[in-house]
């Protein structure tokens, strides 16, 4: 087994297209929620009377790498305020969370495994030498109460218990402790076993459940890597069994598996949760890191490039609960929802559309991709995701220049003090790799660099694009790790309001989207060409998109979900042609806020 390992935001830095990303995030929602949101801005965490539970971990998880990444002094001095706060109201057995001492039995314990993992990203931004001591007793005090029988697991601690061993992990490599083991074990024993939910993955209802819950599933998929070191078990690749069933019976173009609330599965019109894209693209991130294996970095292309940004605004000020893969208006239902579990308004941009979870965990998804672009294994480093970056450590120095997955050239320049193993990941779909000018081929390259040597790498490919089947007889467009939609323009309705003592107000008030140009298309002929234009200062702009595919298509009449007129037919009603063909561009999936994705080729 490979092992990567990750290196910390002090020595990776994003440049070009990614850089941009992480400065509009911090420029949004992200960073201000401490100021907008009284889940945040007034949480029982720090004091206040507020949510006490998930949401200051959760968007603290995301917004400590923001603020190191871009090495935002002002955000860095607010979440170390954040932190201090959580800090000074850890009791003196160790126990962490805001509730009263009495209320334990009932205080749902994912809170705990949460917060550890929350401040173990702190500790590896910040080197704050106190951390490592609060969760340590944190952990202790768990174990106590756990093994006592004081406590045990229940609901989303008992659904997420793997969220735990990132801490548990960390602790261990620093204090080899054998009550970390028993720790490790007990919540094994007490979570739940996903193999046995299987059966209920294969044909989803309308009935909400944990074991069907997209983001526990999103989660799950890294509990085998993150779990079987400590618990002396041998690595049997669970995720990838578990990932081609979903992918089988719940599986989308853009690489995440349906879930509205639960899983819901191969419809076009049911929609994915936001929070388990930032979810399923940290366990891939886990993945690749423990097994090297280059599927789960393709995978998390696909996610980070397409159902990441689709599902979140250009200013990222406002977001999607549910995103669709075709989704031709994001209008409040005056009915029913057409999400399995969902409300009326999941599909909305806003600042809190349906539930809060996704308004403070969505931060994590961007920077923790950051974070995974160079890992390293003792002398040896690899560039597992080629997007642009730099990594500075005390005897090395590469910069990558580049614009994919936009484009496909990288450009790296490397100084090196002493001398190392630099491995690029080539992408398994690039057609005609050129190495500093020379024809290659391999999916892995490898470079000696010598001590005190300077060399630059040059790299080009071809990503052609294609169709590909989905189920239905429809079909998707893809080039390289890009999904590509037709889109539809839309208008915009704005709606501010107060509820529940929330205000939504420009800029982080409600958006509906109202469709005002066709979406009834089918393809008409196989050929596709690309064109490419230049990444503006927003990366996947919906108006200024970097690149596009020319197709052909014809309308035909594709009707409507029986009872709605904002959702299209999941299945067209007639592929027959009902006009001439025309020549269409097909946006990015990330740049088409309203889409069709999977339409007929006639």
């Amino acid at each position: 087994m490979n092992k990567w390992k990750f290196y910390t935001s002090n020595e990776i830095k994003p440049l070009g297209w990614l850089k941009k990303q992480l400065e509009i995030q911090a420029e949004g929602l992200s960073g201000n929620l401490d100021k907008i949101w009284n889940d945040i801005k007034n949480s029982a965490w720090i004091g206040g009377d507020k949510e006490g539970w998930e949401r200051v971990p959760y968007w603290l998880d995301g917004f400590i790498p923001l603020a190191y990444l871009l090495q935002n002094e002002d955000m860095i001095a607010r979440a170390k305020k954040y932190i201090d706060a959580i800090i000074s109201f850890q009791k003196p057995d160790g126990w962490i969370c805001p509730c009263k001492d009495e209320d334990r039995k009932t205080y749902d314990t994912w809170a705990v495994q949460l917060i550890t993992k929350t401040l173990t990203v702190y500790y590896q931004c910040s080197n704050d030498e106190r951390i490592p001591d609060v969760i340590y007793k944190t952990l202790k005090n768990y174990y106590d109460l756990l093994k006592s029988g004081e406590i045990k697991l229940y609901d989303w601690g008992n659904a997420r218990w793997f969220e735990c061993f990132i801490a548990i992990n960390f602790i261990y490599e620093r204090c080899k402790e054998e009550w970390l083991k028993d720790l490790a074990k007990i919540l094994k024993e007490q979570g739940m076993d996903y193999n046995k939910a299987i059966p209920l993955w294969e044909r989803p209802l309308n009935r909400w459940r944990f074991d069907t819950h997209i983001v526990n599933i999103a989660m799950m998929l890294k509990s085998e890597a993150v779990s079987c070191g400590i618990l002396g078990e041998e690595y049997m690749d669970n995720a990838e069994k578990l990932h081609e069933i979903l992918k089988k019976y719940n599986g989308t173009p853009v690489g995440l598996f349906t879930g509205d609330e639960c899983l819901s599965g191969l419809s076009p019109v049911q929609g994915t949760e936001l929070c388990s894209v930032a979810e399923q693209m940290y366990s891939y991130e886990i993945l690749y890191a423990f097994t090297g294996d280059k599927k789960w970095a393709e995978r998390l292309e696909v996610l980070a490039f397409n159902a990441l940004p689709a599902t979140i605004s250009d200013d990222m000020w406002t977001h999607q609960y549910d995103q669709m893969s075709n989704q031709i208006a994001c209008v409040n239902f005056p009915g029913k929802a057409i999400f399995r579990t969902n409300g009326s308004e999941s599909h909305l941009f806003g600042l809190e559309p349906n539930y809060g979870c996704c308004t403070a965990n969505f931060n994590q998804a961007w920077p923790k991709f950051a974070l995974s672009v160079f890992m390293y294994d003792g002398n040896t480093v690899i560039n597992a995701v080629p997007v642009p970056a730099e990594l500075k450590t005390n005897d090395k120095h590469i910069k990558i220049e580049t614009e994919y997955p936009f484009k496909n050239t990288l450009n790296y320049k490397i100084k090196a003090e002493k001398g190392f193993t630099f491995k690029i990941r080539i992408p398994s779909f690039a057609e005609n790799l050129i190495v500093n000018g020379e024809k290659a081929s391999g999916d892995m390259l490898s470079f000696d660099i010598g001590a005190g040597e300077e060399k630059e790498i040059v790299i080009s490919f071809d990503t052609v694009p294609y169709f590909e089947k989905r189920p239905h007889d429809l079909n998707t467009v893809k080039c390289g790790s890009l999904v590509f939609s037709v889109p539809v323009k839309s208008e915009k309705n704005m709606l501010e309001y107060e509820r529940d003592g929330v205000e939504r107000k420009f800029p982080y008030c409600d958006y509906e989207l109202i469709p005002v140009s066709d979406w009834n298309y089918a393809y008409c002929a196989d050929a596709l060409g690309i064109e490419w234009g230049e990444v503006s200062e927003i990366p996947f702009s919906s108006e200024n998109p970097p690149v596009t595919v020319k197709a052909t298509v014809k309308k035909i009449n594709w009707g409507y979900e029986d009872g709605y007129d904002t959702v299209c037919a999941k299945i067209p009603e007639s592929r027959e042609p009902i006009s001439e063909a025309e020549e269409i561009q097909l946006y990015p999936y990330g740049c088409a806020k309203l889409r069709m994705t999977e339409i007929p080729l006639i």
